[in-house]
């Protein structure tokens, strides 16, 4: 899907054994309008154009689900421990933070405002001691309300999440009155989404990921079916690394190589510290992998959190503030 100004742009295909119930238009203006783009903002998805060029197959989907049939590397990682969702700090950070700043465009003090926005932090790390230094955040905010009183708003949401992450974490070291917060430092910004950008799906896939630190195979998951290799292979990759983690490794990361229509992987390398559990070339099979995996993850970020309790905690909802960024800065 792309998006520019009030033009959708659907591409690609579907195969599905009944007719599509609903037509794609009325699918991307509900969720536009679930989004926050409704006629408060500068952007209405009711008033979306939507070119549909989707190819729509209606027969078997099996005959492109049940083997890889596409090339891809697919990496994963874990480490740490549970209270940061097995993730990069930074990483788990800025999900924490956004989330707050998205609940609160929802339904609290920052109703309304949203839903485009960026958010960013520097994390200076040393053993068990991090210490957030910057926050940065752009958000969209309505042009009724002034920039100061978005930044307040802003800061009290900010403030009051990092304090229940403290709570929660005693690694967190630094006091709220030692971090430089800079809220919307290019000025307001009240033309957001489409109306201040192009959009395409799949963009900031590392976000997806597991952040910055951790490099990934390439391959995005917006878009993709669960038995689509990209997404499948990243979901193994990412369980791979948590269970050589949570059997003794410090930190692991897993990379798999996928052919087309051949079941498992050319490659399978483990990378870690320590030693921890490595499974089979089998287990990575297309077959085995899609067999396991039923539920889709909005991330990879928090999905597996509980890991290994068989409680796999569901991930953090797609925000409207989804375009995060994040940097470690590592103490020597």
């Amino acid at each position: 899907m792309s998006v520019w100004s009030d033009q959708v742009f659907l591409t690609g295909g579907t195969a599905t054994r009944e007719p599509l119930c609903r037509p794609l238009e009325e699918i991307v203006k509900e969720v536009g309008r679930d989004i926050g783009y409704v006629a408060s903002n500068c952007i209405v998805a009711d008033r979306y154009t939507v070119h549909d060029h989707v190819c729509k197959e209606t027969r078997d989907p099996r005959e492109w689900t049940t083997h890889v049939n596409d090339q891809c590397i697919a990496i994963g990682w874990a480490g740490y421990d549970e209270k940061v969702g097995w993730l990069p700090p930074e990483h788990f950070l800025v999900h924490h933070l956004t989330d707050a700043i998205w609940q609160s465009c929802r339904s609290g003090r920052l109703k309304g405002q949203g839903p485009d926005g960026k958010l960013l932090v520097r994390v200076r790390e040393n053993a068990d001691d991090w210490r957030i230094e910057h926050i940065l955040i752009t958000l969209q905010q309505q042009p009724e309300i002034s920039l100061m009183q978005v930044t307040g708003l802003v800061l009290t949401e900010l403030e009051e999440a990092y304090a229940r992450l403290k709570k929660r974490d005693r690694r967190w070291q630094a006091k709220w009155q030692e971090i430089r917060v800079l809220v919307n430092p290019n000025g307001p910004l009240i033309n957001g989404g489409s109306d201040g950008d192009n959009g395409q799906t799949g963009r900031k896939l590392v976000m997806d990921y597991y952040g910055p630190r951790v490099p990934i195979g390439g391959g995005a998951l917006s878009g993709k079916d669960l038995s689509h290799i990209d997404r499948a292979g990243a979901y193994a990759a990412r369980e791979a690394a948590l269970t050589a983690v949570v059997t003794g490794a410090l930190t692991c990361k897993v990379v798999l190589s996928y052919a087309p229509n051949l079941d498992e992987p050319l490659d399978v390398i483990y990378e870690m510290e320590g030693r921890g559990k490595r499974l089979p070339t089998s287990w990575f099979a297309h077959p085995e992998v899609v067999g396991r995996y039923r539920t889709r993850h909005e991330h990879l970020g928090n999905a597996w959190s509980n890991y290994p309790s068989g409680k796999c905690r569901l991930p953090l909802p797609s925000t409207g503030v989804p375009n995060n960024s994040v940097l470690l800065v590592r103490s020597g």
